[in-house]
Order: structure tokens, then C-alpha cells, then sequence
């Protein structure tokens, strides 16, 4: 199946053709070396945990309005992604909070195939507190509390990993044996 939302090349401007590119039709330019490889979005989610209690926000949009969820958010496109998660929490609750590892990966494939990297950080600073935008309400919560809370099925998910993991998850490579010029590594312990 040929993914035809992009018509046009996004490096010389001219009308895209439908070319099989190692047995995939893809979006391709007749004119430069631009293919379109499909759709893709980066989500990331944290896990920030403080005195037994899990950090959670609720939606004030679409989709998701109305439920609690942990915060997070779409990566930009030249933020790391370390940047981007501590960036989102710090948005959408008030809480300053540092990466410590990744616990969960959930791969979404659709017209806009989506991948999200879930965190866990340390807890820092602040008290919680929403954005107004993004989320209306934000606190900390015990597993007592989260019960008859509004929660997502996905973050209930999260709040397991949090809870009940063996597991520290992949940690930042702070001294890789290879330095690769712009990466950000995360390896398992």
C-alpha cells in the first residue's frame, strides 16, 4: 500500500511519483533523491514517582480529555529526546524531574506509525501544578487514590511498570566506548 500523503518532494518541490523501492511502493522524486519513507511521530512519557506516589496529570483535550494520564508529549524534530521528556513534564505539571532510565516502549503502527519511549526520572523540585492548556489538573498520587481515579488504560499500564518492575530499565550511556557525534545512547546495565 502506497502512503500517498505526500505529493510533493520536500527538498526540490516537484510532484511525486510512486516508484518500488526494495519490493515497497514508496513516494519518490524523478527529480533529486528525496523518498518519502511514510509518516512517523515520536511520543514520550514519564514515570516520576515521589514518596509512593506516581505523578499524573489530566487532559484538558483531545483525545484523551477528562482522563489522568502521565505527562508527556511529541518530540521536536532538533530536541533530543531527553530534552523533550524532561521539557513535557516540566509543562504540563510544574515538576522539575531528571531522566534516570527507560522502562516501556509501545509501538503504535498506523497511517502515522507512532512510537513512545517511556521514562523513568527522578523526582526533583516544584509542586504540581497544570499548564491550563494541555492539562487542568496535576498531583501526586498513591495506587489507593489512582483506583478511583479516571485513569487511562495505558498509563495504568505505565503505573505497573512503575510499581511492580524488576527491572532498571535502559540506562544513559554517559561514557559510551564509541563516541557517535550527536546520539544520545541508552544501553542496559
Amino acid at each position: 500500500m502506497v502512503n500517498l500523503s505526500a505529493n510533493y518532494c520536500l527538498k526540490c518541490g516537484a510532484p511525486l511519483e510512486t516508484r518500488n523501492i526494495d519490493g515497497t511502493d514508496r513516494r519518490a522524486c524523478p527529480g533529486c533523491d528525496y523518498v518519502f519513507w511514510g509518516d512517523y511521530s515520536i511520543g514520550v512519557g514519564a514515570i516520576v514517582v515521589k514518596d509512593d506516589k506516581i505523578l499524573l496529570v489530566k487532559r484538558a483535550h483531545n483525545p484523551g480529555k477528562g482522563y489522568w494520564t502521565n505527562p508527556g508529549g511529541y518530540i521536536e524534530q532538533w530536541e533530543s529526546i531527553e530534552e523533550t521528556i524532561v521539557r513535557e513534564v516540566e509543562e504540563e505539571s510544574g515538576i522539575k524531574a531528571k531522566v534516570q532510565s527507560i522502562v516501556a516502549i509501545r509501538d503504535l503502527p498506523q497511517r502515522v506509525h507512532n512510537l513512545y519511549v517511556a521514562f523513568a526520572m527522578d523526582y526533583i523540585s516544584g509542586t504540581p501544578r497544570p499548564d491550563g492548556l494541555e492539562s487542568d489538573d496535576a498531583g501526586f498520587y498513591n495506587l489507593e487514590e489512582i483506583e478511583s481515579m479516571n485513569v487511562a488504560g495505558f498509563t495504568k499500564w505505565l503505573i505497573q511498570i512503575a510499581f511492580q518492575g524488576k527491572t532498571e530499565g535502559l540506562l544513559k550511556d554517559n561514557d559510551p566506548l564509541v563516541t557517535l557525534k550527536d546520539n544520545v545512547l541508552f544501553r542496559i546495565n
